[in-house]
């Protein structure tokens, strides 16, 4: 039943382009949308009898409190403003999209004396570089990457590496940059090197192709003959990419065509970049729990998508955007993605012809993601009850965590907790202990600190401020005597019902037979073998190596940091800024301690308290 207030709303609701925003009885926003018409829009979720059948929308009945209208003049500036609103407001009924973080795009500074190509994961707003993508995968990203880095002459350095080399590095030598660190280059070359790329990125590789085939021509003609072989390997280059990619479009217009497709309440939506007639990449979205229409899921995808930080607002913005079905106010969208791009942008949902075979094939892709998807999962999940039979788990492993010790020589002990998640490496919950309480070298002891303080986490005990979530699966890197240590640990803390077991590396026997990886359970004397194509092993070996990569990272990090410290960063009470002060008027920490109290206050930033901390005894 609705309020005497909302009642009252929705009979003076305006026939004009808006926004509409839906409170529940709290005041919180729980659904912002955007119309031609706020009158018929907003007052079609009241209409007895309606066919919207969105799972919400009963829902929404019974909870809303309050609704908010916002009038605005054209389609257009509704699109924005919903987008605004949803950033702002976070409603629990709209859908949205991935954070486009998770995409990677190529930067191409083109302001820059010698540019560079990098890979980025964000721009800023007013970043005045050339961005190519996004690209769907880190892998996509980074084989582009290396195309353009094998076949177009563009230093790959660091800026800073660039100002402070003295001699040409191996990219010279195998003949992939010109060395503008150290060398006189010729910056018109160098810019015609910048430009090859840009085309070869932008998917324009009929006018790339043009142009190499004159340049080599022209450096043929001046007998050139070193530079007119790099441009015919460029001329292959591009020509084994356009083999790859089927003319599917209008040669002269680009596109970015959606496909949707659906089982339910799991959508997936896929992205295809058409670019000159050619599709060069593609990227799939994954939704669950979706009940909207599919124009509302459409729409929602636009405005995240093209939204200022989304994916498709790094690259440039296409001609068109074919959808499967239009959403409401597409005219309004139309015109904000136009003015986003400076040049006229059509969405439209074709029905016939070139188009709407576009659209067709990106639906395909979107159901052959969702089938693929899928399949994974599947396969995921019979690996996983696999590993649980195997090694007779009370539950699915969905969680399984691995602890590996590493020191150099006894020094620099560092213990990594990797965790995986239904296989899959999930690094928010890796975690690096710096052992402290026992000797270099001792690792069932250095094992013992590092699982006891994980441990304590878990059970939540004494001093613990945060409470780590136990995994379902626990594996040592190690035999029985490992394993032994780590149930020590968990049993100190009354971890009794938490599944460890011990994962021994294959290895040869004195009388030269191949022990294969075994794996120790607790109260078992022999360990279980596992062969090399075990699901079961797959998953333990994923843990454990991804364990011991990643505990050599942290201590090699935690030794170039002792290495680096200099005598001064064990003052109390003296600060980075006044260290860094000193170090560059003295040079070293002995000369800084070997100064007088006045050279030291001479320094700016150094206070008397400065002095007194470095004068403390130590």
């Amino acid at each position: 039943m609705l309020s005497e207030l909302v009642a009252a709303k929705l009979s003076e609701l305006p026939a004009q382009p808006g926004c509409y925003l839906f409170k529940d009885r709290e005041g919180a926003v729980v659904y912002i949308g955007k119309a031609k018409s706020l009158r018929s829009r907003v007052r079609s979720y009241f209409q007895e009898g309606s066919s919207d059948q969105r799972y919400f929308v009963p829902l929404l009945r019974r909870v809303l409190g309050d609704l908010e209208t916002i009038v605005v003049g054209s389609e257009r500036e509704a699109a924005i403003l919903e987008n605004a609103l949803i950033k702002e407001h976070q409603p629990r009924f709209n859908v949205k999209l991935r954070d486009g973080k998770e995409f990677l795009s190529l930067r191409l500074d083109t302001s820059a004396a010698f540019p560079r190509l990098e890979v980025v994961r964000r721009t800023t707003p007013n970043d005045p570089a050339r961005t190519f993508g996004p690209y769907p995968s880190a892998s996509s990203a980074r084989r582009a990457l290396h195309l353009v880095n094998k076949h177009f002459q563009l230093r790959t350095c660091s800026d800073a590496e660039l100002a402070s080399r003295r001699r040409p590095c191996l990219q010279y030598q195998i003949k992939r940059c010109p060395a503008p660190c150290v060398l006189d280059v010729d910056r018109d070359e160098y810019k015609a090197q910048v430009r090859a790329v840009s085309l070869f990125l932008d998917g324009r590789h009929d006018e790339l192709s043009g142009e190499l085939e004159r340049r080599m021509k022209d450096a043929s003609q001046t007998l050139n003959f070193e530079l007119a072989r790099v441009y015919r390997d460029q001329l292959a280059a591009v020509a084994a990419v356009r083999e790859t990619q089927r003319l599917v479009g209008d040669p002269g217009v680009d596109q970015d065509v959606v496909g949707l497709y659906r089982e339910g309440e799991l959508v997936e939506l896929a992205m295809m970049y058409v670019r000159g007639g050619r599709v060069t990449d593609t990227a799939s979205f994954s939704w669950k729990k979706v009940e909207l229409e599919d124009d509302e899921v459409v729409a929602a995808l636009l405005r995240d998508y093209y939204a200022d930080g989304g994916a498709g607002s790094r690259g440039a913005l296409p001609d068109e955007v074919l959808v499967p079905v239009l959403p409401e106010g597409v005219d309004g969208v139309a015109e904000w993605l136009s003015e986003r791009r400076g040049r006229r942008v059509v969405v439209a949902c074709p029905q016939r012809g070139r188009k709407a075979h576009l659209v067709a094939l990106a639906t395909e892709n979107a159901a052959h993601a969702f089938r693929e998807k899928r399949r994974e999962r599947d396969d995921v999940e019979a690996r996983l009850r696999e590993l649980q039979e195997k090694l007779r788990l009370p539950t699915l492993p969905r969680r399984i965590e691995c602890v590996d010790i590493s020191h150099l020589g006894g020094e620099d002990t560092v213990g990594a907790v990797v965790a995986l998640r239904d296989g899959r490496p999930d690094k928010r919950r890796y975690k690096v202990f710096h052992v402290a309480t026992v000797a270099g070298g001792d690792d069932y002891g250095a094992m013992r600190e590092v699982l006891s303080r994980r441990f304590a986490r878990g059970a939540g005990g004494d001093g613990v401020d945060e409470k780590w979530e136990l995994p379902d699966l626990f594996v040592v890197d190690g035999g029985r005597g490992q394993l032994g240590v780590a149930l020590a640990a968990a049993r100190d803390l009354g971890l009794h019902e938490l599944a460890i077991v011990g994962l021994a590396k294959e290895r040869e026997t004195a009388l030269g037979e191949t022990m294969v990886d075994r794996v120790y359970l607790p109260g078992q004397k022999n360990g279980v073998p596992l062969r090399r194509e075990s699901a079961a092993l797959f998953f333990l070996a994923r843990a454990r190596d991804e364990a011991h990569r990643f505990s050599n990272a942290s201590r090699e990090r935690l030794g170039k940091r002792r290495r680096l410290r200099s005598g001064l960063d064990g003052v109390k009470g003296l600060g980075p800024a006044a260290r860094r002060a000193l170090l560059t008027t003295f040079g070293s920490a002995t000369k800084v301690l070997e100064a007088t109290d006045e050279a030291l206050l001479a320094v700016s930033g150094v206070t008397r308290r400065h002095v007194a901390a470095l004068r403390a005894p130590r």
